[in-house]
């Protein structure tokens, strides 16, 4: 039987870092309150001429580094991302070129926050089913593009960066099980309003934004999270203290504590880089992860969650053997 398993990680963010004192110049707000809210103390901001393929390419580059493997080895690309180059081609489609990397099947998957979790759950299946043998999986966001600089509800919350991951055909299962899930009755609690379809409007500036009502979205994701949790824990017949590393979604500190708590982890056995990269979106889990990898605190054979909450609503989760 053929499984996936992580083969090397990669990580990329943007030079530019953005403190919390900057934003006091644009909307009533301080350094204190954006900390105590979200445990967010700095973000990095893509270069004006820096794009998610740039960012996705980076990150690529070092992961499939840190596989040992070579771009001719990859026959998958799968890119999560909501904030692409272009309309079309894809932003996989692009980071492929710049790759030199010819024929194989490249394509974005849109899910927002759970984009990652999508796109892994996406190339295990591939690999399984014998589609792939080393598929190259990337979440990048260039959230920068999509914010209201004015909105104080959101501004403060998000960065762009890239994370990715080569995902191998093993004898060994690394990637015991995925789970995607959705439910659109909530689109309206988080989204961007407007998009090529409905007529986009350059006149109505906030139209391109995101909008958010975050008591609501707080609440949703707290409960989602701890039945993902325990819906992943269950199908696979293990135990909470079988977890080694809870590596979440990284969009609000209060929101990791609370799903930490759900699985009765210290925080000591849960990564957190919210508070130097802020909401990365599809790319905060493979960010998280490769800082945790390359800082010597996630080793191999330790057994990791993934989870993740975002717009939709979108939810997904991940029991991975690192």
């Amino acid at each position: 039987m053929t499984f996936s398993r992580i083969a090397g990680t990669g990580g990329y963010l943007p030079e530019r870092v953005m403190t919390n004192e900057e934003f006091e110049s644009l909307v009533e707000t301080s350094d204190e309150w954006i900390r105590e809210r979200t445990g967010i103390k700095r973000r990095h901001v893509a270069a004006e001429d820096e794009t998610t393929s740039d960012m996705a390419l980076a990150a690529a580059r070092r992961a499939i580094d840190a596989a040992g493997v070579t771009t001719s080895d990859v026959d998958l690309i799968v890119l999560a991302t909501t904030t692409p180059d272009k309309v079309f081609p894809s932003s996989a489609c692009l980071v492929q070129r710049q790759l030199d990397i010819h024929d194989c099947p490249a394509f974005d998957v849109h899910a927002a926050c759970s984009g990652f979790i999508y796109a892994l759950d996406i190339a295990d299946r591939f690999i399984r089913t014998g589609g792939a043998a080393c598929a190259l999986v990337i979440g990048a966001e260039t959230y920068s593009r999509i914010i209201d600089w004015n909105d104080r509800g959101t501004c403060v919350l998000f960065g762009d960066g890239a994370g990715a991951i080569v995902l191998q055909a093993s004898d060994e299962p690394g990637i015991y099980s995925a789970h995607s899930h959705a439910d659109g009755q909530f689109a309206e609690l988080l989204h961007v309003p407007q998009g090529i379809s409905t007529g986009y409007d350059v006149v109505r500036a906030e139209a391109a934004f995101i909008q958010m009502k975050g008591n609501e979205v707080f609440r949703k994701a707290v409960g989602t999270l701890g039945a993902i949790a325990r819906e992943t824990i269950a199908g696979n017949g293990i135990e909470k203290k079988d977890i080694n590393w809870l590596v979440p979604h990284q969009a609000n500190l209060r929101i990791i504590k609370a799903a930490a708590k759900k699985l009765e982890l210290p925080m000591e056995r849960v990564v957190v880089t919210v508070d130097e990269h802020a909401n990365t979106s599809s790319a905060s889990i493979p960010l998280a992860l490769d800082v945790a990898v390359r800082d010597g605190r996630i080793k191999r054979g330790e057994l990791l969650l993934f989870e993740a909450f975002g717009a939709g609503f979108t939810w997904g989760s991940a029991l991975v053997r690192y």
